[in-house]
Parts: structure tokens; C-alpha cells; sequence
């Protein structure tokens, strides 16, 4: 365990948590995530597609924190495509 994709996806994840998004079903998340070896199209698909099955985000800085948000993703080396599917489907 601890391999550095299994790490990337926690930091990731608690990157987006710092900046005030809160994500229902996160355990599930967390656990699909690993289970993936591309784990960053695998977000991307959650994050367009995981309502459906419980798993959402919700901006709780009401938008204050876009700046951070934004980070995170090119910290991460996420396309440009990724976070735009990500705040379309952002609950605030």
C-alpha cells in the first residue's frame, strides 16, 4: 500500500476539503479512486457522473475559495477539461 498514485489521490482530495468542498459518500470516493489505475479519469468521470450514485461535491466557502480550488487541479496536473466538468457539476 501507500503507492505514490494512492497519496496523489488523498492530497488531491484533501486539497478540494481545505478549499471548503465538502464530498458526500467520500469513503466510496476514496475507495473507487484506489481501486483505479488511472485514478485522476476516474475522478473525472465521478465528478460528471457520481450523483447518480450518491457521490457529489458541494461548495461550502460559497465560492470564495475558487482560487484554491483551482490550485489544487494544477497542482495535480488535471486538464483544463476536468475542472470544468468539476464545477458544472458542483453543488453550492
Amino acid at each position: 500500500m501507500g503507492s505514490l498514485s494512492t497519496e496523489s489521490f488523498a492530497q488531491f482530495l484533501d486539497s478540494l476539503k481545505k478549499a471548503g468542498i465538502a464530498i458526500s459518500k467520500e469513503a466510496e470516493l476514496r475507495e473507487r479512486l484506489a481501486e483505479a489505475q488511472r485514478w485522476r479519469y476516474a475522478f473525472q468521470t465521478l465528478a460528471a457522473n457520481g450523483r447518480t450514485i450518491g457521490i457529489c461535491f458541494e461548495d461550502h466557502s460559497d465560492g470564495r475559495n475558487e482560487a484554491e480550488i483551482s490550485r489544487a487541479f494544477d497542482e495535480f496536473h488535471f486538464p483544463e477539461k476536468t475542472r470544468a466538468v468539476f464545477s458544472a457539476n458542483l453543488k453550492h
